[in-house]
């Protein structure tokens, strides 16, 4: 666990009114899913010392897929409300960061490939973690404390999550499509009118939690969204350079 999360973890709990229980519950029914793998190791062949995109499902997402299209040999890490307009382009993401609410007729559609499923089990989400028996590939994760087959990679939002699991296996580069984190909301999020409040709340905390990450990691951070502070703004015309 990274040095310093148990405090933002906690800060979460009392934010969003969640239950440490009710996370370490489901992350007990996750780990009892899961098979022994050497998934750990694939991950770590696709990161460590690679330049990596993480997508978010933010408004700019659409502007960013025919770029994403021209990179076809780049790792990509998605959070799973960006997979179906991914999947739908063409594009499978090498690993997609998941609590499962993201379009399961998607995700079963590539749950045979070589992507890498890392599924996030908390509080809200135990009746559906079944789903993880259809993944070829895949490893579990909590906030809380992690034990025996689930990690703990550190963050919050699946956007950010990603963030966080490229900072952990060492990448050199970590370069962010689609991650808006602002008061809109994209079409891909399938975010509901009643659950917009907490949503844009989400967001916020995510954007602070890759704030916090950038003061320590050692990977070099790119946006190429909305401003985040510690990530260097840049333009999809840069791109080529960043990634030599």
């Amino acid at each position: 666990m990274l040095l310093g999360w148990k405090k933002r973890y906690s800060d979460i709990l009392k934010e969003f009114n969640y239950s440490e229980k009710k996370d370490s519950e489901s992350a007990i029914v996750l780990n009892s899913l899961l098979k022994k793998s050497n998934t750990i190791e694939k991950i770590i062949r696709l990161i460590e010392g690679n330049t990596v995109f993480v997508i978010g499902s933010g408004p700019s997402l659409s502007t960013s897929i025919p770029r994403l299209k021209k990179y076809g040999k780049s790792i990509k890490i998605a959070a799973d409300s960006a997979l179906k307009p991914l999947v739908e382009n063409g594009i499978i993401p090498d690993i997609i960061i998941t609590d499962l609410d993201g379009d399961e007729a998607t995700m079963e559609k590539i749950a045979k490939t070589k992507s890498i499923f890392v599924v996030h089990a908390h509080g809200d989400n135990i009746k559906k973690l079944e789903l993880v028996k259809k993944f070829k590939n895949c490893i579990g994760t909590t906030q809380s404390k992690p034990f025996s087959k689930i990690q703990n990679f550190g963050g919050f939002t699946d956007g950010d999550r990603g963030v966080f699991l490229a900072n952990y296996f060492n990448a050199r580069k970590i370069i962010l499509f689609g991650m808006d984190f602002g008061n809109k909301i994209g079409k891909f999020s399938n975010t509901k009118k009643t659950e917009r409040k907490t949503k844009l709340q989400k967001l916020k905390r995510g954007e602070n939690l890759l704030e916090w990450l950038s003061t320590f990691t050692k990977s070099e951070l790119f946006t190429t969204s909305k401003s985040i502070q510690g990530f260097k703004k840049i333009s999809y015309k840069e791109l080529d350079i960043i990634i030599t």
